[in-house]
């Protein structure tokens, strides 16, 4: 049976591989994009989807494009996958760059979850949040990002206990390295050389998702750390 996905983060790496496996077994794609072109993008890629138009890096916007949506009264699933990296020491990062991120990786994800809350409760559904081992341990360069994502994990963990009585199950994946646009990004912040092949494959994070997605409902996987395999 279908279910209805609204998903952040398809235009690129782990949130389109996962847009695109969602679509070819038959669920319903709602997408956050940033823009109208980039709606129209989605929805030509993925033929049945809808859009949520919508910029992340302003949550309070949020509410009014939800509401300018067609959604339906069930939402089954709720999977925040979009995120944005910008390396720096403390002492030089500008304020601008913490807001940014905290906005994208934090604010934005806790505020859609507010507002679908009712629908995802409805279909006792489920919130997963695609997090970061940043979200675990902060390296040097790494504070501003690691805290938008150590806010993640709190997010998800008050989350799960409050939404319980409700029926709603709630997951993070940790994963690791992986070979997306956004590590290359990273790599190149780093003044590093980008190899991809020494990184985790997008899909195997997201069959990790999937995993958590359609575990039955008697189990629930809270937390769920990918790291690279031996080579």
């Amino acid at each position: 049976m279908p279910h209805t996905i609204v998903l952040t983060g398809a235009g690129s790496g782990i949130g389109q591989l996962l847009a695109q496996r969602l679509h070819e077994r038959g669920d319903r794609l709602v997408l956050v994009a940033r823009d109208a072109p980039r709606a129209e993008d989605f929805t030509a890629a993925f033929p049945g989807s809808t859009a949520i138009v919508a910029d992340l890096a302003h949550p309070e916007t949020l509410a009014d494009a939800v509401a300018a949506a067609d959604l339906p009264v069930q939402v089954d699933a709720l999977v925040h996958a979009a995120g944005i990296v910008d390396l720096g020491h403390v002492a030089d990062l500008p304020v601008t760059s913490w807001n940014e991120q905290l906005a994208v990786n934090l604010v934005a994800p806790a505020e859609l979850t507010r507002i679908l809350l009712p629908r995802v409760r409805a279909a006792r559904g489920q919130v997963l949040f695609v997090n970061s081992g940043a979200g675990l341990t902060a390296h040097p360069e790494w504070a501003a990002y690691a805290a938008s994502k150590h806010g993640l994990k709190a997010l998800a963990d008050a989350l799960r206990g409050e939404e319980a009585p409700h029926g709603v199950r709630v997951t993070t994946i940790y994963p690791g390295r992986t070979a997306t646009p956004m590590q290359a990004k990273v790599h190149e912040q780093e003044g590093a050389a980008y190899d991809a092949s020494a990184w985790i494959d997008p899909a195997s994070v997201v069959t990790a998702t999937l995993t958590a997605l359609d575990l039955p409902r008697d189990a629930v996987i809270s937390d769920l750390t990918v790291r690279p395999g031996p080579r």
